[in-house]
């Protein structure tokens, strides 16, 4: 019997888990999904907005995978540190996957974004998502009136929206009480998203770009003179894919349409590039310094020396992430990605059988949840391909008593069990669904003890 350990317990490794498990060529693999968090789902979890149901009823199908019989959930496991390093994983299992995604947000690199009141969306996401590491903050959104997002992708879509949308719409949500409360304290009246190139270069989808026009109170606005610098925006026939050619027809739509006369606005600006987060003498942002850009007909855009200040007291940019390195395995730094051939761990150049990886460690950060599936199953099929050379490999029947001898105490399946239990009962007492507890000592508390 071949026992695998898969590190990450969002999408990715799920699927990798659940793949390996339903096929036949190798009969008795059994599965440990291990996860630093005491919850599973990863980005499910903690990165899909609350607001949107739909996606993350996705947990659903997830949880299916990890109930069944051949997978164990190990949580509040951090494989890399000391009491669990991941040459010592390796010698507890077969094989290892490692499914850990790419942590870490890309800087601006501008003056000015260490100034008070500038952050990661990636922080911001998490402390709305309520993932036990977010700051206990609130961002200081009763001093905000006006915010710039920088970016132009669905996750700069998604702060965006939940800026602009007011308590009633969110209370229905999971998000941590916390959190709704100072939004609903939020001074926010306008939030910029702000981009660098074209309304036809946008990375979000039309779904989520749609779903800005259709927030109550909120007046979605476009500038016709920064969409016609687009020569795609001008060319409503242009050659572009089908989704870019839907986001520009949104964006058409609300450059003609008058403000309806809300108390909130969102506004999307487009080829203007950051070059300084500016600031007071208190050292807390003022705003943002932007350059006009225009096409440089080569898919880029070129500075035009003609600048604009846009006043803010909170900056959230949403340029990217990056992978971050996990002692013991090589790493790229140039592409934050671990080094593979179809999944299998790269050393020297050559492969370590054994190891592989799945997920946005692997490729990047690209794609949607669903990129998933395909990623986890080459790696999948990788694994099962080296499954002769891996069960000649002496390995303990059960790495269970050894983790606890390192003194871990995972968090399994009942323990989660619990912890969704206490977060039902959270939310009936607040008059709410289901909250999420947002930290460490509540969630290990409604585990019920580990192990």
């Amino acid at each position: 019997m071949l026992r695998i350990a898969v590190v990450g317990s969002g999408p990715s490794g799920v699927y990798a888990a659940q793949t390996l498990v339903q096929q036949r060529e190798v009969p008795g693999i059994r599965v440990d999904v291990f996860d630093r968090l005491p919850a599973p789902y990863g980005l499910v979890r903690y990165g899909v907005a609350p607001d949107h149901e739909k996606i993350k009823s996705l947990q659903g199908s997830l949880r299916t995978v990890l109930e069944d019989e051949r997978i164990r959930f190990l949580g509040n496991v951090e494989v890399g540190g000391d009491a669990l390093p991941t040459a010592r994983l390796l010698e507890l299992y077969h094989a290892v996957v490692y499914c850990v995604g790419a942590a870490r947000d890309r800087m601006l690199g501008i003056p000015g974004e260490d100034l008070v009141g500038v952050h990661s969306a990636t922080a911001f996401v998490s402390w709305y998502s309520g993932h036990p590491d977010a700051a206990a903050e609130a961002f200081g959104l009763p001093g905000v009136d006006s915010a710039i997002v920088v970016g132009a992708g669905n996750v700069a879509v998604d702060v965006t929206r939940i800026l602009a949308r007011g308590v009633p719409e969110l209370a229905p949500t999971d998000m941590p009480q916390p959190a709704l409360g100072a939004l609903g304290a939020s001074g926010v009246r306008a939030v910029h998203m702000v981009a660098r190139r074209g309304p036809s270069q946008g990375k979000f989808t039309t779904k989520e770009l749609r779903e800005l026009g259709t927030l109550p109170g909120v007046d979605a606005l476009a500038e016709p003179a920064e969409l016609a610098l687009d020569p795609a925006y001008a060319d409503p026939g242009a050659a572009l894919p089908a989704v870019n050619r839907r986001n520009v027809e949104v964006l058409r739509g609300w450059a003609a349409a008058p403000a309806s006369g809300g108390d909130r606005r969102i506004a999307l600006r487009f080829f203007l590039r950051p070059v300084e987060v500016l600031g007071g003498p208190d050292g807390r942002v003022t705003g943002m310094r932007f350059e006009r850009t225009a096409p440089d007909g080569l898919g880029g855009v070129t500075g035009t020396g003609v600048y604009e200040d846009v006043p803010a007291q909170l900056v959230l940019r949403s340029v990217g992430y990056q992978g971050v390195p996990l002692d013991g395995l090589p790493f790229d730094e140039r592409r934050g990605t671990v080094p593979h051939a179809a999944g299998r761990v790269l050393r020297e150049g050559r492969a370590s059988v054994g190891e592989y990886v799945a997920g946005w460690i692997k490729r990047g950060p690209t794609g949607v949840i669903g990129t998933n599936r395909p990623c986890a199953k080459e790696t999948a099929s990788s694994l099962l391909q080296d499954a002769g050379a891996l069960a000649r490999r002496d390995r303990e029947q059960d790495p269970l008593e050894a983790l606890r001898a390192a003194g871990l105490r995972p968090v399994r399946w009942p323990g989660w069990l619990a912890i969704e239990t206490a977060e039902a009962e959270l939310g009936r007492s607040l008059g709410r669904r289901s909250v999420k507890i947002p930290d460490w000592e509540g969630l290990l508390a409604a585990a019920g003890g580990t192990d």
